[in-house]
């Protein structure tokens, strides 16, 4: 019996595939991450994978966060906490960091949204193939709260700062397009292409000496966990002293109503 739950795992060749399978959107949690970061040591530790493509079912690559989910982990519905689905946030992140620890190259294949705590998942592989349709958002002050997941170092150097600051600050969605054109996106293709396309940039990569890949990625990504790890401490005090706001369950609730937010400043 598989010890998988909430992902696919599969090996052709000298690549591995990791399918999210939570569909239509993807909600991440502890338990997905967590199992994502297995299934990447376990790639690490077979000497015959050299690349992985992170996929998912569904029309979604990831949404993020279920904030209206109700069956939530920590204290419960009545809680008033929305954040609550995700159980403990420091959990979380430390699941994330283990992601960001894996030592072959990644390939993403975001065929949907990557949005939130999605868009972190994302960013974290080295690579990203997309289709026009696709959304890319970090709407994290339109819900009244603070990027995580490690974005406030990701995705600065991904896409420049100033780049980043706009996606925070506008919680805007970008297209697939756009999200080539700025970098965020490495190829884009038809949406139907999206998974063919990264098998074969991974394929590509398994191509090379597998020794020389692991040592030119440890080079190009020195330091890349620990400044995650730094980040995620810093977002989660952020975090944790906004989920007790107004404005925090106002942007949740304007977002599962879809309206515009009434926000307070409180």
């Amino acid at each position: 019996m598989s010890k998988y739950t909430d992902i696919g795992f599969t090996k052709a060749g000298h690549v591995a595939t990791i399918e999210i399978q939570r569909p239509p959107f993807n909600f991440f949690d502890i338990a997905l991450i967590n199992q994502i970061a297995d299934a990447l040591t376990d790639i690490d530790e077979d000497p015959e994978m050299r690349a992985t493509v992170l996929a998912a079912q569904g029309k979604a690559f990831c949404a993020g966060a279920n904030f209206n989910d109700p069956n939530r982990q920590e204290s419960g519905p009545e809680s008033g906490d929305p954040a609550d689905s995700l159980g403990p946030i420091s959990h979380l992140y430390h699941q994330a960091v283990r992601v960001f620890r894996a030592k072959k190259p990644i390939v993403a294949a975001v065929q949907g949204a990557a949005i939130g705590g999605g868009l972190g998942l994302a960013v974290s592989a080295d690579f990203r193939v997309t289709c026009p349709e696709a959304r890319f958002a970090a709407n994290f002050t339109k819900l009244g709260f603070h990027p995580g997941f490690g974005l406030t170092v990701t995705l600065p150097e991904l896409i420049g700062k100033n780049n980043a600051e706009l996606m925070f600050y506008t919680s805007r969605r970008v297209t697939g397009e756009d999200a080539l054109k700025m970098g965020l996106a490495n190829v884009c293709v038809p949406q139907g292409e999206v998974r063919a396309a990264a098998l074969k940039l991974a394929g590509e990569i398994a191509e090379c000496a597998p020794l020389a890949l692991i040592s030119t990625r440890a080079t190009m990504r020195a330091g890349l966990a620990d400044r995650v790890l730094a980040a995620t401490n810093h977002e989660l005090a952020e975090q944790t002293r906004l989920r007790g706001t107004e404005d925090f369950k106002e942007g949740v609730k304007a977002t599962e109503e879809r309206r515009v937010p009434n926000f307070k400043g409180r």
